[in-house]
Formats: structure tokens, sequence, C-alpha cells
């Protein structure tokens, strides 16, 4: 699978070569045992000594000494003076009964879906009809100004000042008014100065609800798929390579999916935007949803449309797991479509200024997204659980 598939990059770094592949270098099978000891002694020393098991101590210095040798940049007082932080999440409110409680910076995706459900209130979803080319025409405006807007203001909010008119009702009054029903904006006209970074689609997703009704969301990554592939020698830790979430050459303009900008510069002691998009929505006060994805920079949307699909159109859970999705980014400027919408509906976006896609990365049809969710019913207060058939994963009860 995806870990005998790196074999050529893990075999060029020693300790990646030691940590990762068998010893006879041939390809894993079901049944093998893979044993790790360098990590099982890190594992020690972080349940011995929490957090100074990792940041200080021997765990430090191996990481030390193994920057040394590579060329790289972080020394012990870098890990030691690390925290993570603690940040409130951002609140927003649909449709009058409900709030959606989503990930704050440095993920976009809390303001980023905020400004996006904003938009999306002056309209009635229900009455367009779901995936309707007049419903995908407008959330695909909606999306292209949501964007366009993440990639100019949204950063680290300690080393950038956010505007804070972009999570406001009022705001979104403003960009619906910027939509023309009938027509595509051009992506140029909305921000032609901006650039973006690319953003890997490993990332991995689960919700979790448990029997008195706690709830967790939880999405977490790497950013690519094995990270950055080197093991740091003697822990077992495989690194990640989150790095490249930053944007390192300010004012660089493609009209692809290259976009960086100042807001998400590279600094010291900053951290990267992403998409992160794990949300728990309540319905008058009461645990309604826990929603979340995979997907790059697609989490926002394919998130935002597992909520709308629930709210706005009625779905149960698995129905609007199941549900085909789209996208749109800003630049490139195009339309992603899964498969499941009609050609008469493609046609007719395209007929509104839609550049369509509805192929894949590599080959066959284009799949957005692996959102695992859980609804509360709200009849009979029983936990729905709804797998996503794209990918992999399953719905369990305990």
């Amino acid at each position: 699978g995806a870990l005998n598939g790196r074999k050529v990059i893990f075999s060029q770094i020693p300790a990646s070569k030691k940590a990762m592949l068998r010893a006879d270098e041939k390809s894993w099978v079901g049944g093998d045992i893979w044993i790790r000891p360098d990590l099982v002694e890190t594992f020690k020393r972080i349940a011995k000594n929490g957090h100074d098991g990792f940041y200080i101590g021997k765990t430090a210095e191996l990481i030390e000494k193994d920057m040394k040798t590579g060329g790289g940049m972080i020394d012990r007082t870098d890990l030691a003076n690390y925290q993570a932080i603690l940040r409130e999440p951002v609140h927003a409110t649909y449709r009058g009964e409900y709030e959606i409680i989503i990930m704050p910076l440095p993920s976009s995706g809390g303001i980023t879906m905020t400004m996006m459900l904003n938009i999306l209130e002056g309209y009635n979803l229900k009455k367009m009809g779901h995936n309707s080319s007049n419903t995908l025409h407008i959330m695909s405006e909606t999306m292209r100004r949501a964007y366009a807007d993440r990639a100019k203001y949204l950063g680290d909010s300690d080393f950038v000042k956010i505007p804070d008119y972009l999570t406001t009702k009022e705001y979104a009054a403003k960009q619906r008014a910027s939509i023309d029903p009938f027509f595509t904006t051009q992506s140029e006209e909305i921000g032609p100065e901006l650039t973006q970074t690319t953003e890997s689609t490993e990332t991995t997703h689960f919700s979790v609800v448990d029997q008195w009704g706690n709830a967790v969301s939880n999405t977490y990554t790497l950013e690519g798929g094995y990270g950055s592939h080197i093991v740091i020698a003697g822990t077992g830790i495989l690194t990640n390579n989150e790095m490249g979430d930053f944007n390192p050459q300010p004012g660089i303009t493609k009209s692809n999916s290259q976009i960086g900008t100042p807001a998400n510069l590279i600094e010291p002691n900053k951290r990267m935007l992403s998409s992160m998009s794990p949300a728990i929505v309540t319905k008058q006060g009461k645990l309604h949803l826990v929603v979340g994805s995979p997907g790059g920079r697609t989490i926002i949307n394919t998130t935002m449309q597992l909520i709308l699909n629930v709210i706005d159109h009625g779905m149960t859970i698995q129905e609007a797991v199941d549900a085909p999705r789209i996208h749109h980014q800003w630049f490139p400027d195009r339309l992603n479509i899964e498969g499941g919408v009609s050609q008469e509906i493609i046609e007719s976006l395209k007929a509104k200024g839609h550049t369509i896609r509805t192929s894949g990365f590599f080959s066959g049809s284009y799949r957005q997204g692996d959102g695992h969710s859980i609804m509360v019913d709200p009849k009979t207060g029983y936990l729905l659980g709804a797998p996503d058939p794209r990918i992999e994963g399953a719905a369990f009860g305990y």
C-alpha cells in the first residue's frame, strides 16, 4: 500500500530505512510484525516525563544531533521553548438556531467557513434544490470569495492582524451582493495581487461522542503522506513536512494552485496556515453534529457541505456524507465536481461561465474528502455514525 510505495525514498535515509522498511527490504504483507525499538524508548521517556520526555533531555538531544547532521536548524533551545497554544474556537451561527464551533487560526477553517455560511444564509438553499445548477453556482461563487479572503488575510494570529469584519453578517451581505446569480466572477477580478501555496490532502479525521454526550471532532496531519519521510536517528520519530504550508516566496503569482501571501509568510516561531476544519454543531444549544474531513484545501468546503446537507436539505447523516461534493478555492479558477451530478447540470454551469473538472488527480473520477461524521437524532437521542465510502473508515458504537 502507501508504505510499500515509498520504499525507494525511505531506503535513501539510513534511519528511515531502519525504522520503516523490512530488514530484507521486501514489501510489507499482512501478518508481518513491525518492531520499532527506538520509538518504544522514546514513548517510554514521554510516558515517564510527559512534556519534558520529548522537549527536554535525551529525546531533544537526539533531535538536535540529527538536525546538525542533516543541516537542519532546530536545536534544544527551540524544543524547550515550544508550547502548544490553546485558542478560543470560532463560533458561527446559521439560520438562527444553529451554532457551529470550528477550529481557530492558524487553521483557516473556522474563519473561512464562517464567511461562507454567512453568505449562504441569505439564500433559500432548500428551495433552490440540492446540487441544482443554481445552488452549485451560488456555492461556487461563495467559495471563490471566501478563499480569496483566506489567501489575503489569514495567517498565525500571533503575527498577523486579522480584520474583525470578515466574520460579520454585514460583510457577508456585501459579498452576497457582488454575486451575479446568472454568471461567474473571474477569480482575477477578486484578488489579482494574490497567490497561494499548495496544501497536501494527506490528513486524518475522526469524530467521537461518548455516552455522556461529550463530543470530539479531531483533524490532524503531517502535511504530506509520511511527512518528510525523515526518521530522526535514535528516536524512531517520523518528522512532518508542515513547513510546506507556509509561503516561502511572496510575490510569485500563478493562476494555478500555487497561492501564498504575506500573512502566511514563513517566519521564526510562527505557525503555518492550514485548512483543518473539525466542527461541532449544536441546535438550540444541544449537540447535533460532529463533522470534519481530510483533504487539504478542500477540507473547509467538504465540512461545510456536510453541514448544509443536513440543515438545509434535510438529509440523514449518511445521505449527507454520501452526497456528491464540489470545491472551488479561488485559484485555480476551476470548479471541481464529484461524480453523481448530472451532465445536464454540468452543462448549465458551463453556460454560467464555470470551468469544470470532474476527473481525479491521478485517474478516474474526482473524489473529495473522507468525512466520517456523527449526528444526534433529535427525536430519539440516538447517535448515528456515518462512514465515508470514498476512501476508508468505519462507524463503531460501544
